[in-house]
């Protein structure tokens, strides 16, 4: 469902954009629809209050939990149903965040995340995000929300922005605190670059993983090829143009991009860029042929970086200790799923010399 569905039923039955608006602005904050000074009986039309039970019903169907994982970190994730059965996974952050789904599945396939293994079943409508981020604040305050779930939210644009631009403003979420993540397409950054006046406009995440082509290709088998000089000059002029900084997404991988070539890489890729490097330490799954490397060689990493200019911080993975990194939640929930056989990736011996 899309958040213009809700709108055009409630038009239907008589409503005017102030009655929606009020709708919406109080379901995407999970305030109570009789909340505030103004009683329901006292603004609504009679024919849209009469009609408002089954409404919420259906938008209440939108998103519920179907189990909840806590970690020691205050985060929790969660494996949210639709109201299809589909289900797709949020993630509560500490500080207030929130991680979204865009998307029941993936098509972008990379080859170390369980998301990718099953393809893209279907997108993600953006009434459904919204209710990703008001099931949430049933829970806990919500003031950032990233679109880091499952999905490439550059392949379900209109959902995506449509979603943005409720949270953006009647959902009270700072336009700078919206943040879209994307493994690097044109057609987003064209799309984000070209947003007209009045619409949100986001911050950007791009997830890197590797200053190597050909290494990037086998990460993310069904990215765009685009080289990571190219992506850099894109997310560089969307930097400029918005005054957010770039925030530059590395899972670390142990043997795989944790080493010195990179790191000198990543220095000329990144060096005088408006960007904030992001480091992530691999989120371990048994049914995946990578490894986590460890903290004490991330942390070395990541001062290495510092040393030589680029802003980074070394992240913890929300889910470590639930075993709940993107697309586990669901795939455990998935009964008789096929597994298929995991991409092995060609390690060089160099990359450990510093471990």
């Amino acid at each position: 469902m899309r958040i213009e569905d809700i709108r055009q039923r409630m038009q239907a039955l008589g409503a005017k954009p102030i009655h929606i608006q009020r709708v919406l602005r109080l379901w995407s904050q999970a305030l109570p629809q009789e909340g505030g000074k103004r009683r329901p009986e006292d603004f609504l039309p009679l024919e849209v209050r009469d009609a408002m039970p089954a409404l919420l019903a259906d938008i209440d169907k939108l998103a519920r939990i179907r189990s909840e994982h806590p970690g020691e970190d205050g985060s929790a994730r969660l494996l949210v149903e639709l109201a299809d059965g589909q289900t797709v996974e949020s993630v509560l952050l500490p500080r207030d965040g929130l991680c979204v789904s865009s998307q029941v599945g993936c098509a972008v396939g990379c080859v170390f995340c369980m998301t990718g293994k099953e393809g893209l079943l279907r997108q993600v409508g953006s009434a459904e995000i919204v209710a990703q981020v008001a099931l949430a604040r049933t829970r806990r305050k919500v003031s950032k929300v990233v679109f880091m779930g499952m999905g490439e939210p550059s392949h379900n644009m209109d959902n995506v922005l449509e979603a943005m631009d409720l949270l953006g403003t009647i959902g009270n979420i700072g336009h700078k605190n919206l943040v879209f993540s994307t493994v690097g397409d044109p057609r987003a950054f064209d799309r984000l670059q070209s947003l007209e006046v009045g619409r949100v406009r986001p911050a950007l995440a791009l997830s890197l993983h590797t200053t190597k082509a050909d290494l990037r290709a086998q990460l993310l088998p069904r990215a765009p090829r685009m080289t990571p000089e190219e992506l850099v000059e894109r997310a560089e002029v969307y930097a400029r143009q918005t005054d957010y900084p770039i925030q530059y997404q590395w899972t670390l991988i142990d043997g795989v991009n944790d080493n010195e070539e990179e790191i000198e890489g990543i220095v000329r890729l990144l060096k005088g860029k408006y960007a904030l490097m992001n480091m992530i330490p691999y989120n371990t799954v048994d049914e995946l042929d990578f490894k986590r490397p460890s903290w004490e060689r991330a942390a070395e990493i990541a001062r290495t970086l510092h040393r030589r200019g680029i802003l980074t911080k070394l992240r913890q993975s929300a889910g470590q200790d639930v075993e709940g990194g993107c697309g586990q939640l669901r795939a455990r929930d998935l009964s008789g799923a096929n597994q298929s056989r995991p991409v092995r990736i060609v390690r060089r011996e160099a990359s450990n010399a510093a471990d």
